[in-house]
């Protein structure tokens, strides 16, 4: 069961679910991708993202995610949510992880907290189109929502 059957089954209203999309950058109608983006590459849109989240005081370091073999012939895997071939089939971490500076209101008042982010960088114009590796990507951002994370794909937004 992927998210959009289990809200159809508990009634979750369609408005609701594409604010979610909006939300997580999987659905991006009203995002319009300036001109002087278009054409530009992924690794263009990542140092972007990470210029401009600078500048707002978001930190956010490279993910890589793979496996490699050590000098005994041993897999070592690396990246977050790699532990597995088979948790990394369904679960993807994102290209960038970080931690944003956010005030928490109101019992908190005044007291700043880490919030985990993370951004799954597409190329300008990219659209979602629920590949397996979109999908599993998708997984891991609804595993960061959920737990109070800011998560999103981007093609060059922070």
């Amino acid at each position: 069961m992927n998210l959009y059957a289990w809200a159809i089954k508990w009634g979750i209203p369609a408005a609701a679910m594409a604010e979610y999309d909006m939300l997580t950058g999987v659905s991006q109608p009203a995002v319009t991708v300036p001109t002087d983006h278009m054409g530009k590459s992924e690794a263009w849109a990542q140092s972007h993202v990470r210029l401009q989240a600078a500048k707002i005081g978001v930190h956010l370091w490279r993910n890589n995610v793979g496996v490699l073999q050590d000098k005994r012939g041993v897999p070592v895997r690396y990246g977050l949510a790699n532990d597995s071939a088979a948790v990394n089939e369904r679960l993807k971490s994102a290209d960038l992880i970080g931690i944003r500076p956010k005030t928490i209101t109101p019992a908190d008042v005044g007291t700043i907290v880490g919030q985990f982010c993370s951004r799954e960088i597409k190329e300008p114009g990219w659209q979602y189109s629920g590949t397996e590796r979109e999908t599993a990507q998708l997984a891991w951002m609804h595993l960061v929502l959920k737990l109070g994370g800011d998560a999103a794909f981007s093609t060059g937004q922070p």
